[in-house]
Protein backbone atom coordinates (compact mmCIF):
# COMPACT_ATOMS: atom_id res chain seq x y z
CA UNK A 1 0.00 0.00 0.00
CA UNK A 2 1.67 3.21 -1.19
CA UNK A 3 -0.65 5.72 0.49
CA UNK A 4 -3.87 5.55 2.46
CA UNK A 5 -6.26 8.49 2.17
CA UNK A 6 -8.97 8.91 4.82
CA UNK A 7 -11.84 11.33 4.24
CA UNK A 8 -13.57 12.81 7.29
CA UNK A 9 -16.76 14.71 6.37
CA UNK A 10 -17.53 17.32 9.00
CA UNK A 11 -20.82 19.15 9.54
CA UNK A 12 -21.08 21.52 12.49
CA UNK A 13 -18.28 19.77 14.37
CA UNK A 14 -16.36 22.73 15.77
CA UNK A 15 -16.37 21.27 19.29
CA UNK A 16 -15.28 17.75 18.31
CA UNK A 17 -13.25 17.84 15.09
CA UNK A 18 -9.82 18.33 16.72
CA UNK A 19 -10.50 15.44 19.10
CA UNK A 20 -11.74 13.22 16.25
CA UNK A 21 -8.79 13.87 13.93
CA UNK A 22 -6.25 13.50 16.74
CA UNK A 23 -7.74 10.13 17.72
CA UNK A 24 -7.58 8.92 14.11
CA UNK A 25 -3.93 9.99 13.85
CA UNK A 26 -3.04 8.01 16.98
CA UNK A 27 -4.47 4.83 15.44
CA UNK A 28 -2.93 5.33 12.00
CA UNK A 29 0.47 6.09 13.49
CA UNK A 30 0.44 2.57 14.95
CA UNK A 31 0.04 1.02 11.49
CA UNK A 32 3.27 2.51 10.15
CA UNK A 33 2.04 3.27 6.66
CA UNK A 34 1.97 6.58 4.82
CA UNK A 35 -1.39 8.31 5.13
CA UNK A 36 -3.24 11.55 4.61
CA UNK A 37 -6.39 12.75 6.35
CA UNK A 38 -8.70 15.01 4.36
CA UNK A 39 -11.25 16.88 6.46
CA UNK A 40 -14.14 18.04 4.27
CA UNK A 41 -16.13 20.83 5.90
CA UNK A 42 -19.66 20.40 4.53
CA UNK A 43 -20.73 24.04 4.67
CA UNK A 44 -19.11 26.93 6.51
CA UNK A 45 -21.89 27.13 9.08
CA UNK A 46 -19.76 27.34 12.23
CA UNK A 47 -16.06 27.31 13.20
CA UNK A 48 -15.35 23.71 12.12
CA UNK A 49 -12.88 24.74 9.41
CA UNK A 50 -10.99 27.10 11.71
CA UNK A 51 -10.82 24.45 14.44
CA UNK A 52 -9.51 21.75 12.09
CA UNK A 53 -6.88 24.09 10.68
CA UNK A 54 -5.35 24.38 14.16
CA UNK A 55 -3.98 20.84 13.75
CA UNK A 56 -0.49 21.51 12.45
CA UNK A 57 0.52 18.39 10.57
CA UNK A 58 1.45 18.14 6.89
CA UNK A 59 -0.62 14.95 6.59
CA UNK A 60 -3.83 16.83 7.42
CA UNK A 61 -5.68 18.69 4.67
CA UNK A 62 -8.70 20.83 5.47
CA UNK A 63 -10.98 21.61 2.53
CA UNK A 64 -14.65 22.48 2.08
CA UNK A 65 -17.19 24.83 0.55
CA UNK A 66 -19.63 27.48 1.81
CA UNK A 67 -22.97 25.66 1.31
CA UNK A 68 -24.04 22.40 2.97
CA UNK A 69 -24.55 19.67 0.33
CA UNK A 70 -24.86 16.51 2.46
CA UNK A 71 -22.57 13.67 3.45
CA UNK A 72 -22.57 11.93 0.07
CA UNK A 73 -21.36 15.05 -1.70
CA UNK A 74 -18.77 15.75 1.01
CA UNK A 75 -17.32 12.23 0.75
CA UNK A 76 -17.17 12.40 -3.05
CA UNK A 77 -15.53 15.81 -2.83
CA UNK A 78 -12.90 14.34 -0.51
CA UNK A 79 -12.39 11.32 -2.77
CA UNK A 80 -11.67 13.66 -5.68
CA UNK A 81 -8.83 15.28 -3.73
CA UNK A 82 -7.33 12.02 -2.41
CA UNK A 83 -3.98 10.74 -3.64
CA UNK A 84 -4.05 7.27 -2.10
CA UNK A 85 -4.32 3.93 -3.88
CA UNK A 86 -6.59 2.93 -0.98
CA UNK A 87 -9.21 5.47 0.06
CA UNK A 88 -11.65 5.42 2.95
CA UNK A 89 -13.99 7.63 4.89
CA UNK A 90 -15.03 7.86 8.50
CA UNK A 91 -17.82 9.87 10.11
CA UNK A 92 -16.93 12.61 12.55
CA UNK A 93 -18.83 13.32 15.75
CA UNK A 94 -17.43 10.81 18.20
CA UNK A 95 -19.83 7.84 18.05
CA UNK A 96 -17.47 5.71 15.93
CA UNK A 97 -14.09 4.90 17.43
CA UNK A 98 -11.09 4.87 15.06
CA UNK A 99 -9.65 1.79 16.77
CA UNK A 100 -11.13 -0.33 13.94
CA UNK A 101 -9.04 1.33 11.23
CA UNK A 102 -5.81 -0.72 11.68
CA UNK A 103 -7.74 -4.01 11.46
CA UNK A 104 -9.71 -2.82 8.42
CA UNK A 105 -6.50 -1.87 6.62
CA UNK A 106 -4.95 -5.24 7.48
CA UNK A 107 -8.03 -7.06 6.19
CA UNK A 108 -8.01 -4.98 3.04
CA UNK A 109 -4.41 -5.78 2.18
CA UNK A 110 -4.48 -9.44 3.25
CA UNK A 111 -7.69 -10.19 1.30
CA UNK A 112 -6.82 -8.02 -1.71
CA UNK A 113 -10.30 -6.60 -1.17
CA UNK A 114 -12.38 -4.27 -3.27
CA UNK A 115 -13.89 -2.81 -0.10
CA UNK A 116 -13.89 -3.34 3.65
CA UNK A 117 -16.86 -1.87 5.52
CA UNK A 118 -17.52 -1.42 9.21
CA UNK A 119 -20.44 -3.45 10.53
CA UNK A 120 -22.45 -3.12 13.73
CA UNK A 121 -23.54 -6.75 13.30
CA UNK A 122 -20.09 -8.27 13.13
CA UNK A 123 -19.78 -10.70 16.06
CA UNK A 124 -16.72 -8.86 17.38
CA UNK A 125 -18.28 -5.40 17.25
CA UNK A 126 -18.83 -3.43 20.44
CA UNK A 127 -21.97 -1.35 20.08
CA UNK A 128 -24.03 0.77 22.45
CA UNK A 129 -26.89 2.61 20.80
CA UNK A 130 -30.62 3.09 21.45
CA UNK A 131 -33.14 0.34 20.79
CA UNK A 132 -35.03 2.51 18.28
CA UNK A 133 -31.81 2.85 16.27
CA UNK A 134 -31.36 -0.94 16.34
CA UNK A 135 -34.91 -1.51 15.09
CA UNK A 136 -34.51 1.13 12.38
CA UNK A 137 -31.17 -0.34 11.27
CA UNK A 138 -32.45 -3.94 11.25
CA UNK A 139 -35.52 -3.04 9.18
CA UNK A 140 -33.53 -1.01 6.69
CA UNK A 141 -30.96 -3.77 6.20
CA UNK A 142 -33.73 -6.27 5.42
CA UNK A 143 -35.00 -3.91 2.74
CA UNK A 144 -31.47 -3.52 1.32
CA UNK A 145 -30.95 -7.30 1.20
CA UNK A 146 -34.28 -7.84 -0.59
CA UNK A 147 -33.62 -5.09 -3.14
CA UNK A 148 -29.93 -5.59 -3.90
CA UNK A 149 -28.86 -8.97 -2.52
CA UNK A 150 -25.77 -7.49 -0.89
CA UNK A 151 -24.13 -10.25 1.10
CA UNK A 152 -23.35 -8.04 4.09
CA UNK A 153 -25.19 -7.56 7.35
CA UNK A 154 -24.78 -3.81 7.72
CA UNK A 155 -24.23 -1.12 5.10
CA UNK A 156 -24.83 2.05 7.11
CA UNK A 157 -21.80 2.37 9.38
CA UNK A 158 -19.84 5.48 8.48
CA UNK A 159 -16.47 3.76 8.19
CA UNK A 160 -15.50 2.21 4.85
CA UNK A 161 -12.37 1.57 2.79
CA UNK A 162 -12.29 1.16 -1.00
CA UNK A 163 -9.75 0.44 -3.70
CA UNK A 164 -9.00 3.40 -5.92
CA UNK A 165 -9.95 1.29 -8.95
CA UNK A 166 -13.46 0.70 -7.56
CA UNK A 167 -13.96 4.40 -6.89
CA UNK A 168 -12.73 5.47 -10.31
CA UNK A 169 -15.22 3.05 -11.91
CA UNK A 170 -18.21 3.74 -9.67
CA UNK A 171 -18.11 7.39 -8.61
CA UNK A 172 -18.84 9.02 -12.00
CA UNK A 173 -22.07 7.00 -12.25
CA UNK A 174 -23.54 8.04 -8.91
CA UNK A 175 -26.39 10.47 -8.40
CA UNK A 176 -27.11 10.41 -4.64
CA UNK A 177 -25.56 13.35 -2.81
CA UNK A 178 -27.25 13.20 0.58
CA UNK A 179 -29.25 10.09 1.48
CA UNK A 180 -28.47 6.42 0.65
CA UNK A 181 -25.01 7.31 -0.65
CA UNK A 182 -23.56 4.22 1.08
CA UNK A 183 -26.09 1.96 -0.60
CA UNK A 184 -25.64 3.41 -4.05
CA UNK A 185 -21.87 2.98 -4.08
CA UNK A 186 -21.99 -0.61 -2.73
CA UNK A 187 -24.89 -1.72 -4.95
CA UNK A 188 -23.30 -0.27 -8.10
CA UNK A 189 -19.90 -1.71 -7.17
CA UNK A 190 -21.38 -5.20 -6.77
CA UNK A 191 -23.37 -4.82 -10.00
CA UNK A 192 -20.18 -3.91 -11.89
CA UNK A 193 -18.31 -6.95 -10.60
CA UNK A 194 -16.59 -5.72 -7.46
CA UNK A 195 -17.61 -8.62 -5.27
CA UNK A 196 -14.79 -8.76 -2.71
CA UNK A 197 -16.60 -6.70 -0.09
CA UNK A 198 -15.88 -7.70 3.51
CA UNK A 199 -17.22 -6.62 6.89
CA UNK A 200 -15.09 -5.61 9.86
CA UNK A 201 -15.97 -5.09 13.53
CA UNK A 202 -16.45 -1.58 14.88
CA UNK A 203 -16.72 0.11 18.23
CA UNK A 204 -19.74 2.38 18.36
CA UNK A 205 -21.03 4.31 21.35
CA UNK A 206 -23.79 6.90 21.14
CA UNK A 207 -23.62 7.84 24.83
CA UNK A 208 -22.36 11.38 25.24
CA UNK A 209 -22.42 12.09 21.51
CA UNK A 210 -23.43 15.62 20.63
CA UNK A 211 -26.32 15.40 18.18
CA UNK A 212 -27.26 18.17 15.76
CA UNK A 213 -30.39 16.35 14.53
CA UNK A 214 -33.89 16.95 15.92
CA UNK A 215 -36.63 14.29 16.04
CA UNK A 216 -38.44 15.86 13.08
CA UNK A 217 -35.20 15.96 11.11
CA UNK A 218 -34.59 12.29 11.94
CA UNK A 219 -37.96 11.20 10.54
CA UNK A 220 -37.25 13.27 7.44
CA UNK A 221 -33.86 11.57 7.03
CA UNK A 222 -35.42 8.10 7.33
CA UNK A 223 -38.09 8.94 4.73
CA UNK A 224 -35.61 10.49 2.32
CA UNK A 225 -33.18 7.59 2.74
CA UNK A 226 -35.90 5.09 1.83
CA UNK A 227 -36.93 7.18 -1.18
CA UNK A 228 -33.34 7.40 -2.41
CA UNK A 229 -32.82 3.67 -1.83
CA UNK A 230 -35.86 2.81 -3.95
CA UNK A 231 -34.63 5.24 -6.60
CA UNK A 232 -31.26 3.44 -6.71
CA UNK A 233 -33.10 0.13 -7.12
CA UNK A 234 -35.20 1.56 -9.96
CA UNK A 235 -32.15 2.90 -11.79
CA UNK A 236 -30.15 -0.28 -11.20
CA UNK A 237 -32.71 -3.02 -11.87
CA UNK A 238 -35.32 -1.38 -14.11
CA UNK A 239 -33.53 1.30 -16.11
CA UNK A 240 -30.09 -0.38 -16.09
CA UNK A 241 -28.82 3.15 -15.69
CA UNK A 242 -25.43 2.14 -14.31
CA UNK A 243 -24.54 -0.28 -17.12
CA UNK A 244 -21.26 0.20 -18.99
CA UNK A 245 -23.07 0.50 -22.32
CA UNK A 246 -25.76 2.88 -21.16
CA UNK A 247 -25.46 6.31 -22.77
CA UNK A 248 -25.58 9.17 -20.31
CA UNK A 249 -25.21 12.90 -20.39
CA UNK A 250 -21.91 13.75 -18.77
CA UNK A 251 -20.45 17.02 -17.59
CA UNK A 252 -17.18 17.79 -15.87
CA UNK A 253 -17.61 19.08 -12.32
CA UNK A 254 -14.60 21.26 -11.47
CA UNK A 255 -15.38 21.08 -7.75
CA UNK A 256 -15.49 17.28 -7.68
CA UNK A 257 -12.66 17.03 -10.22
CA UNK A 258 -14.31 14.25 -12.25
CA UNK A 259 -17.16 13.67 -14.64
CA UNK A 260 -20.65 13.30 -13.23
CA UNK A 261 -23.88 12.31 -14.88
CA UNK A 262 -26.72 14.76 -15.08
CA UNK A 263 -29.54 12.26 -15.22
Amino acid sequence: MKLFSLIIPAYKCERTIVRDVTAVMRELNEVHLPYEIIVVVDGYLDKTKEAAEKIKDKRIKVIGYPTNHGKGYAVRYGFSKAGGDVIGFMDSGGDLKPSSLPLMLTMFEFSNADAVIGSKRHPDSKVDYPIWRKIQSFGYQKIVWLLFGLNVRDTQVGMKIYSRKLLETVLPRLLVKKFAFDIEILAVAKYLGYGKIYEAPVELDFSGVISTITVNQLFSIVRNTLQDTLAVFYRLKILHYYDNGNQRKWRYDPELNFRVNTG
